[in-house]
């Protein structure tokens, strides 16, 4: 009986040991949220969970009071949350707690309405697994400052004649005649939208100096300079893709330019190699057959992996047209995007000249995410290399920035002044020094497309090539050229 009775001692207490061991192990494998981080944007607020490994989670709201519940499986809570700075967002106070079958819950108190997106990243050389969690503010602007709704319709008006002057091309088929026949318009008068592209943000902090100067700070800080010269020239308005600390997708970069009917698009970065030798400034348009140096590939390959830390991806879509006049289309608008953007970056190159170093002497090219805007003419600044400790110092420099500025606002306004949108001030203020020359014709009021043609026996195809018109409406106070 003694040895029986000792049996079953030795076998409970081995069952004892096994489930504290299982305890045990289970407690060891617990996911560790190791920090959390908040993005405050304007449309949106995004937390990251940083974890030591992968997590179950589920995201749901409640309401009266509004709340975005997180729960997580297996895992606790190792970050202060009273680290996090709620400043201009939607959250005013982060709870935590243990569910009671597990796991961690976090509670977000939430102003606004929001709608909650969520996703995971898996871990790469800069943060371990991640959990992302986006509250989006359904109908509002991802810029602070949006286009005006009488420019944004005038910008839609003229779009849609490029797209069907370009539609008439690729098919050969002539286009609608009524609008020939539509009396000339007021006037619009309209700015030039140019679109400030500030490189990385939030958790992408791009390239870092050998002082721990980020490129995400020093890009912003350019691109409000850039911004406000734009700002303060008649006939111009920037619109930035983000101004402040936080991520934006690269294909998102492109969609708020189209958003905000941009005429240019214009990203700014700062160059890094391992090396600290190499310096000078660099411009770089769209390639479409691949780009033009092996710099050029590896830079385009790094800046676009932006979004395996960012996690936002999306597709340009023409799915309204079949496959073969889609290429077509794209083609075309492609080459002259294209031709628009080297012309610019030429202009752009030359006045960096006057103030820095150049690594390149011409437009390099390369397949940049954020160059793939196939109506937007496009470049990508490299301002200077970040890991050349010089240029480092230049950059943080307050008055460096403004030059650099200065330099990328002149180029893009020189090729304005040269090549002025037809419904833009800059085209109206061009022609009030034009009409008395005997090949030139100022429209009046009541002046058709087709009547100012009949009137100089020219065809109307005549006439808007030599005008360089996309559409077949005509301006008040417009010169036209006679071939």
């Amino acid at each position: 009986m003694r040895a029986l009775l000792a049996g079953w001692r030795r076998q409970a207490l081995l069952a004892l040991t096994a489930l504290v061991a299982i305890v045990a192990s289970a407690s060891a494998q617990a996911v560790e949220v190791d920090n959390m981080r908040l993005w405050s944007a304007p449309d949106h607020v995004r937390l990251v969970f940083d974890m030591s490994g992968p997590v179950n989670a589920n995201v749901f709201t409640l309401a009266d009071p509004d709340r975005v519940v997180i729960d997580l499986d297996g895992t606790d809570l190792d970050f202060d949350i009273g680290q996090l700075d709620l400043d201009d967002s939607a959250i005013d106070q982060v709870r935590t707690g243990v569910r009671e079958s597990g796991g961690l819950r976090v509670v977000l108190d939430v102003n606004r309405r929001v709608a909650p997106q969520s996703f995971t990243l898996a871990p790469n050389e800069q943060y371990s697994d991640r959990f992302v969690v986006d509250l989006n503010y359904p109908g509002e602007s991802a810029v602070s400052d949006p286009i005006d709704p009488i420019e944004a319709m005038v910008r839609d008006q003229e779009m849609a004649a490029q797209r069907a002057q370009a539609e008439a091309s690729a098919t050969g088929q002539a286009p609608d005649p009524q609008e020939a026949r539509v009396a000339a318009q007021p006037h619009p008068k309209r700015d030039i939208i140019v679109a400030v592209d500030a490189g990385h943000g939030g958790e992408d902090p791009g390239a870092t100096g050998p002082s721990g100067t980020r490129e995400k700070d020093v890009v912003l800080d350019i691109a409000r300079k850039l911004k406000a010269r734009f700002d303060q020239t008649p006939g111009f308005k920037a619109i930035m893709t983000r101004d402040g600390d936080y991520y934006v997708g690269l294909r998102q970069r492109t969609l708020i330019a189209r958003q905000q009917k941009a005429d240019f698009f214009v990203s700014i970065h700062a160059d890094a190699v391992r090396s600290s030798q190499p310096y000078g400034s660099s411009v770089y348009a769209l390639s479409q057959g691949g780009a033009s140096s092996e710099t050029a590939r590896w830079l385009a390959a790094t800046e676009n992996e932006s979004d395996l830390i960012g996690g936002v991806d999306g597709n340009l879509s023409l799915d309204d047209k079949d496959e073969v006049l889609r290429g077509v289309l794209l083609d075309l608008t492609m080459t002259a995007t294209m031709n628009d953007s080297l012309a610019t970056g030429g202009q752009v190159l030359d006045q960096l000249g006057r103030i820095n170093k150049l690594h390149k002497s011409s437009v390099e090219q390369a397949g940049f995410v954020v160059l793939k805007s196939p109506d937007i003419p496009s470049l990508l600044v490299e301002t200077g290399f970040i890991s050349n400790p010089r240029e480092e110092a230049q950059l943080r420099s307050s008055s460096h920035q403004a030059e650099l500025a200065q330099a990328v606002y002149s180029g893009v306004v020189a090729h304005f002044r040269q090549h002025p949108p037809p419904t833009s001030l800059l085209a109206w203020q061009r022609d009030q020094g034009r009409g008395g020359a005997s090949n030139e014709y100022r429209v009046q009021s009541g002046d058709t497309l087709s009547q100012v043609a009949a009137s100089h026996d020219i065809t109307m195809q005549a006439l808007k090539q030599a005008n360089g018109l996309d559409s077949d409406i005509l301006r008040v106070g417009q010169v036209l050229t006679i071939p």
